[in-house]
């Protein structure tokens, strides 16, 4: 079920929540913002327009989960400035475009929302004008320079976000927390994926791998944009306990539903080749779970191939069939089944919570677990 398709329970939860109509507003903000910059930028001419335009061009697209979580993180403990937290709800999608274009260069993937990442796209522009200079360095330097914008960007979107001070104050706390996290996260991706796994054990590999999920995805993909909204509405401490651990649970669900995704998904729909995740050599917990307890010839397979960017179609279709016969992906799907209903119990324990809001992340549970990209 993709999040188009998400089905809210009945009543006043399904008129109030509105993907759709939160994606238009988000866009809306957005491009907005991305106007303005445009204007800030004008003086330094049209040789640095290609960089607004990757940043615009990358922004057009996604599924919007984490404005939905600020947005609904401060309507479901009766936040009344609606328009403020639109731009609070859209700066976690620029802060996303940061994150998602460094993360490309770490990785060094080529594709992203079925277009050439950032950096390949610079490089591209490079070697067809056959500038001075390797095409490689310019795309990564580009690269990180429009991250960067980016990570300017959402800062300045925050700071001017129409909300009373106090609500403001309240949100920039997690919002600073969220965006260091996420970058001792992103090394801990690195270090982890670099100093290997092969001398652990099945158990040590499932925590290992899960602690980069917690404080890389989990964390920024729904816990903390949760919490920004949450508090800014001034949810008591108490709620928002259970909600960093409903946004936890459901934030590792959502990056395991990715993990599945990276390896079998249709790259129609989630505008990545599949496989990508094996040749970059990513230390999933699915990978995990395929390696097992035991060294079988499969094991084995994974373990000498993984990691190789020159993998074959045919070899990836071979590591795919390995992963599939192991039993991973339905121990992976029973753990999403987990972080779900313990999501969903740190839902019911809410006590402040409106019956709306209730009812909207319930049925984000759906949008972020039950999805094809």
């Amino acid at each position: 079920m993709s999040p188009h398709e998400a089905h809210p329970p009945a009543g006043e939860g399904a008129t109030a929540f509105d993907l759709a109509d939160l994606r238009t507003r988000v866009e809306t903000e957005l491009t907005a913002e991305i106007t303005r910059q445009r204007e800030v930028l004008l003086p330094l001419g049209a040789d640095v327009v290609p960089l607004v335009d990757a940043v615009d061009d990358l922004l057009a697209a996604g599924k919007r989960l984490r404005a939905a979580f600020c947005d609904w993180g401060y309507r479901a403990f009766g936040g009344a400035h609606r328009d403020g937290i639109l731009t609070l709800a859209a700066a976690m999608e620029m802060f996303q475009a940061a994150a998602l274009i460094h993360d490309d260069v770490m990785d060094d993937s080529r594709t992203r929302r079925g277009r050439p990442t950032v950096h390949v796209r610079f490089g591209d522009v490079h070697a067809a004008h056959d500038w001075s200079g390797e095409p490689e360095r310019y795309g990564l330097a580009g690269a990180i320079l429009a991250g960067n914008l980016c990570l300017v960007w959402c800062d300045e979107m925050v700071a001017r976000a129409a909300l009373p001070a106090a609500e403001l104050a309240r949100a920039r706390a997690v919002f600073d927390e969220m965006r260091t996290h996420l970058m001792a996260g992103q090394f801990l991706d690195m270090h982890v994926a670099t100093a290997g796994w092969n001398d652990l054990d099945e158990a040590a590999r499932i925590d290992r791998s899960r602690a980069v999920v917690r404080y890389k995805s989990a964390q920024y993909s729904v816990a903390h944009p949760l919490l920004i909204g949450a508090r800014a509405a001034g949810v008591s401490d108490a709620d928002a306990a259970h909600l960093r651990e409903y946004g936890l649970a459901l934030g590792e669900a959502f990056q395991f539903r990715d993990d599945v995704l990276g390896v079998f998904g249709d790259p129609q729909a989630t505008g990545k080749p599949a496989g990508d995740d094996l040749r970059e050599g990513k230390r999933t917990v699915l990978l995990a779970l395929a390696l097992g307890a035991e060294d079988t010839p499969g094991a084995q397979r994974l373990r000498e191939r993984i990691g190789d960017p020159a993998l074959t179609e045919d070899e990836i279709a071979d590591l795919r069939t390995v992963i599939a016969e192991s039993g991973a992906v339905e121990r992976l799907e029973a753990f999403i089944d987990e972080d779900t209903s313990t999501a969903r119990a740190h839902l019911d324990a809410l006590g402040g919570i409106t019956d709306a809001g209730r009812a909207a992340l319930d049925a984000l549970v759906e949008a972020a677990t039950r999805r094809d990209a």
